[in-house]
């Protein structure tokens, strides 16, 4: 199984890596059910709709304390290229949290 989460090139090489009867998962583009047939695996588009409701229900498991939420860092939404670079550098045990602040 490949889980693509990057797409492009990287979609287009991970054709060439799965066995026989394989499933290639992406959640960046629509799927070419050709190449899935050329490389006889399955292909998959994996799209997460965000719904309110579930998020107010992850909000009150976390603030319940029945979810742990381990925060490496908080940067400001400027910060961010810096955030993502932080996390390509070094192993990490918790998340990078971008705060954006409204007007």
């Amino acid at each position: 199984m490949v889980l693509d989460l990057i797409g492009s090139d990287t979609l287009e090489r991970s054709w060439g890596v799965l066995r026989r009867g394989g499933v290639l998962v992406t959640t960046v583009a629509p799927v070419s059910q050709e190449k899935a047939s050329a490389h006889a695996v399955r292909g998959i588009l994996f799209i997460v709709k965000p719904s309110r409701p579930e998020l107010v229900e992850i909000a009150r498991l976390i603030d319940e304390g029945f979810v742990r939420v381990n925060i490496e860092a908080v940067f400001p939404l400027e910060r961010a290229r810096e955030a993502f670079e932080r996390g390509l550098s070094r192993h990490v045990r918790g998340k990078f949290v971008l705060q954006v602040v409204g007007n």
